[in-house]
């Protein structure tokens, strides 16, 4: 059947009650762990997509762990005068989108661990920065496989941009308005929200399933340097 995902199923009834010292740590300690070959050349080749683009130095959108990649052919139909670069480390995945990509748009193979730091080690600022429906990794031993729970997460708001996340785990979303909001010094709002137009399959599915459906969404652009 079609209409028949379920929400994740967890334990946790509220957010985590390690976030906060999870989230400290990692802006107190930087991930240093060295970048991957692959993930230096994929990044490079993406770099060199969008500046070879007809729009080069058009503003960038990354779609972080896009799947099959079809929100992000969707993002950059929505939005001709960018240039957008889905990631996933899924071959398989990204494999599945069939047919002519848009012009201004770059599908790319890599761990985003990797690929986020070396938009941060590029200087890079995004015009927005989207993350929709990550992996929820429901289970409460599983906290630091999220990514607001990774030694990452600290890069994400240096890279500025209107970054968004949406899930249909309210906790997911909860957690990352959070764990953002720790880092900057300030309260982050998150919502539930009905989609107009579903931005990908998952998302279409998790609407006609009868899901709620949440979204934390904050403007970076002006931020200069993380918290």
């Amino acid at each position: 059947m079609y209409a028949n995902s379920r929400v994740p199923q967890s334990a946790q009834t509220g957010i985590h009650e390690r976030l906060a010292e999870l989230v400290d740590r990692h802006r107190r300690e930087p991930f240093r762990k060295p970048v991957l070959d692959y993930n230096r050349a994929a990044f490079d080749a993406s770099m060199a997509a969008w500046g070879g683009a007809s729009n080069a130095n058009a503003p960038l959108i990354l779609d972080a762990a896009c799947g099959t990649g079809a929100s992000s052919v969707l993002l950059a139909e929505r939005n001709p005068d960018c240039f957008v670069i889905g990631v996933d480390q899924s071959a398989a995945r990204l494999d599945t989108e069939k047919g002519a990509l848009p012009g201004n748009l770059c599908l790319v193979r890599a761990d985003l661990v990797d690929y986020w730091r070396l938009l941060a080690e590029r200087g890079v600022r995004l015009h927005r920065h989207c993350l929709f429906y990550p992996n929820p990794w429901p289970k409460i031993g599983h906290l630091s496989r999220r990514w607001h729970g990774h030694a990452v997460f600290p890069v994400l708001p240096a890279l500025g941009g209107i970054i968004e996340c949406r899930s249909n785990w309210r906790i997911y979303v909860e957690e990352f308005a959070f764990a953002l909001g720790r880092l900057l010094g300030r309260e982050i709002a998150w919502e539930a929200f009905v989609p107009d137009e579903p931005v990908s399959p998952f998302e279409r599915k998790y609407r006609d399933s009868g899901q709620q459906l949440y979204r934390c969404e904050v403007d970076l652009r002006d931020l200069r340097s993380a918290a």
